[in-house]
């Protein structure tokens, strides 16, 4: 029976080359000379961590961080910002979490859709991901399109296809 999976995933490896150079880049810049201005990234927990002395220079932080992310081809939808954060004296810091794998409420939305749109697919959610299975090509790939439609607001790659 043909299938294929929706997940989301983010390459890590481009993720930390990104903060690296945005780091290099606010290290270099004038207006940031002489600040503590810095992006720290744990691998393990999946997040981000942004540091300035300011709200203005955090945003510049960000911004940077931001078009690092892009041109190296992570979708910024999987960011979840968090709240700016008063550290010793007038710093800030900023969490920023990198969301990976559906989570279940996304999940739920996804396979109402399909269950909705009347189309001759099923979907089922496992673990963090959705499997959706069909008994033609055709369908799959309506469903496909649907769910690109549907969910906008979050990255979705299709990975699995199989006939």
């Amino acid at each position: 029976m043909p299938s294929f999976d929706i997940v989301s995933e983010v390459n890590q490896v481009e993720v930390n080359n990104a903060v690296d150079q945005a780091n290099k880049e606010v290290s270099t810049r004038f207006d940031f000379k002489g600040s503590d201005a810095r992006v720290e990234y744990k691998e393990k927990e999946k997040a981000l961590t942004l540091y300035a002395d300011d709200d203005f220079k955090l945003g510049q932080v960000s911004d940077i961080l931001t078009g690092k992310l892009t041109k190296r081809g992570v979708d910024v939808r999987s960011l979840k910002y968090g709240d700016v954060e008063k550290v010793s004296g007038n710093k800030v810091k900023r969490t920023v979490t990198v969301r990976t794998g559906v989570d279940q409420e996304l999940a739920k939305k996804i396979v109402k859709s399909i269950k909705e749109s009347k189309l001759k697919v099923q979907g089922s959610i496992q673990g963090d991901a959705v499997r959706v299975s069909g008994a033609k090509r055709d369908d799959l790939q309506e469903a496909i399109a649907l769910v690109k439609k549907t969910v906008t607001d979050f990255p979705l790659q299709y990975q699995n296809f199989r006939d």
